[in-house]
């Protein structure tokens, strides 16, 4: 977890979190704790934003679609689309996918933050930094030529966030912010490995998509909203 900073960058950042949550509690006021996480500078990473294990001893044993021995994957270009739920679904199989054979952590991690809208007192970095597999635990996944790929079975407006919007239609004008659930499978192959392992996955997104160009990523939320 981030220790707490005296640099100026760090109360930049704090400032550009409070008005991230802000923008995303005008529609999502019945999200509690969101504006807490989008606010604190340093925070644990969800459990659901969590990276995979590395060994076949702490993942499940169903059976993986894709292995180290298929063709190495690109790394992930956001969609051009308007749909804000059709985006989230393809940003969260992007942060459950990754591939140690075709690429480089640091270059899995900028092309993440390349789904992040430019408007940069909404964009929460961090949360999708917290994604991706640290350093360390990258370099012992690459060792084993660790591979994930993503199912989404599906992808909807929480409650919360459709309640607030019945509430008041008009609070999302400003951001144009959604909160988006996506639900689906992460499944992990390895070097060796015959079956490999998958597990269930879920998370909430905020993704931002104004009516005069396509959506973009907002962040990672710290908690599944139904």
């Amino acid at each position: 977890m981030a220790q707490h900073s005296t640099h100026p960058g760090g109360a930049s950042r704090v400032r550009r979190r409070a008005l991230l949550g802000t923008a995303v509690l005008a529609v999502l006021v019945a999200l509690a704790g969101l504006a807490a996480y989008l606010t604190r500078e340093g925070r644990s990473p969800s459990d659901t934003a969590a990276p995979p294990p590395s060994s076949p001893t702490a993942s499940s044993s169903s059976a993986a679609p894709s292995g180290p021995h298929t063709r190495p994957r690109a790394l992930p270009v956001p969609p051009k689309t308007h749909d804000p739920i059709t985006y989230g679904k393809a940003a969260a199989a992007a942060l459950w996918s990754y591939d140690t054979r075709a690429y480089s952590q640091p270059e899995l991690r900028k092309a993440l933050r390349g789904w992040l809208t430019t408007e940069s007192k909404y964009a929460d970095p961090a949360s999708v930094d917290q994604v991706v597999p640290s350093a360390v635990l990258w370099r012992e996944m690459a060792a084993n030529r660790q591979v994930a790929t993503a199912k989404i079975n599906e992808g909807h407006f929480p409650h919360a966030f459709t309640q607030a919007l019945q509430d008041d239609p008009g609070a999302i004008t400003q951001a144009y912010v959604y909160a988006v659930t996506v639900s689906g499978k992460q499944s992990i192959r390895w070097k060796g490995s015959s079956a490999g392992g998958a597990e269930s996955r879920s998370t909430t997104l905020a993704v931002q998509c104004r009516p005069n160009r396509p959506c973009a990523l907002v962040g990672v939320m710290p908690s599944v909203a139904p």
